[in-house]
């Protein structure tokens, strides 16, 4: 019975590889554990936290962060909100850079190399915060959903990123084949295209559901009903202001005092639990597009 002989390996490449591990371990540790300190300290004694008692365990395990973060009527509502943002605004994305990605990969599309760089001007010149303002207000989106989608329907970079993936990845064969057999332009993209680009998708709604998820600031600009505000903005809203609050609070006794130290020590650990909670849907999505996020990213960036 045959053996697969072992490769030798030289001494130099056994002390290289060893060096590798080592390196790439303590990389590993330092992008690692300031996550593994949010978990641990979201689950800690707020006392324990903020006299700096937490590094690499549990100290005095409670829920009470938790507890107080989902008592708020505010949280609840903001994550509802974000979610319906995070996933229309997705969704608005796709169906505006698909096509106009896969129009411009086309060599068949007249004007096409034009088109393409009055795309690319934009990422480099913008009208700005009050003439973007000015135009929601005149489309009376202010207030609404389609004043954090609408503006940020496309992004260049990903548009050019999803452009060259069409280009080096549907050959024109097929779409001469397709053409033989009677298949026009609108059924080939549907029935065609976008079967055989489940990568770029994934890798698309990976880019446009994290943006969706963390943003704040257009929320900031254009709602004035906190009942429409979503999650990062009631974090903000309940973290900063309530410490400036906290501090802001006169003392005139030695209960306030305790009172104080208790309330900043809350707002402390609060903290660390609104954090995971407000990580857990990208948490929960990365796994699902992650097997497609290397062949997405090499083949519409690095090629054509």
């Amino acid at each position: 019975m045959n053996r697969a002989k072992k490769i030798q390996r030289s001494k130099s490449d056994r002390i290289f590889d060893a060096v590798n591990f080592l390196i790439l371990t303590l990389a590993f540790l330092i992008v690692a554990y300031p996550l593994y300190f949010i978990i641990i300290s979201s689950v800690s004694d707020p006392a324990a936290v903020a006299g700096g008692e937490v590094t690499f365990y549990p100290v005095g395990l409670n829920l009470r962060g938790y507890s107080e973060v989902f008592k708020e009527e505010k949280i609840v509502r903001g994550f509802i909100n974000s979610l319906i943002y995070t996933t229309c605004g997705t969704l608005l994305n796709l169906a505006v850079t698909l096509p106009t990605a896969y129009a411009l990969s086309r060599s068949d599309f007249v004007g096409g190399k034009f088109v393409t760089i009055f795309y690319m001007v934009t990422m480099f010149v913008s009208g700005g915060m009050i003439p973007t303002y000015l135009v929601v207000k005149g489309c009376h989106m202010l207030d609404t959903i389609w004043a954090v989608i609408v503006p940020g329907a496309l992004s260049v970079y990903n548009m050019i990123v999803a452009r060259t993936f069409f280009k080096t990845t549907l050959a024109g064969e097929l779409l001469e084949a397709a053409k033989l057999d009677g298949c026009g332009n609108t059924r080939f993209f549907f029935h065609i295209a976008l079967p055989l680009s489940s990568a770029i998708i994934a890798i698309l709604v990976l880019y446009y559901g994290v943006g969706h998820w963390n943003s704040y600031f257009s929320a900031l600009l254009y709602f004035s009903d906190e009942k429409k505000y979503p999650l990062q903005l009631v974090l903000r809203s309940i973290l900063v202001l309530n410490q400036q609050q906290t501090a802001q609070r006169p003392i005139t006794s030695q209960e306030q005092i305790i009172a104080q130290q208790k309330a900043r020590e809350l707002a402390e650990l609060m903290k660390y639990s609104l954090i995971i909670v407000s990580s857990i849907p990208v948490m929960v999505v990365y796994p699902l597009v992650q097997k497609h996020f290397v062949k997405g990213v090499m083949i519409g960036s690095v090629k054509g």
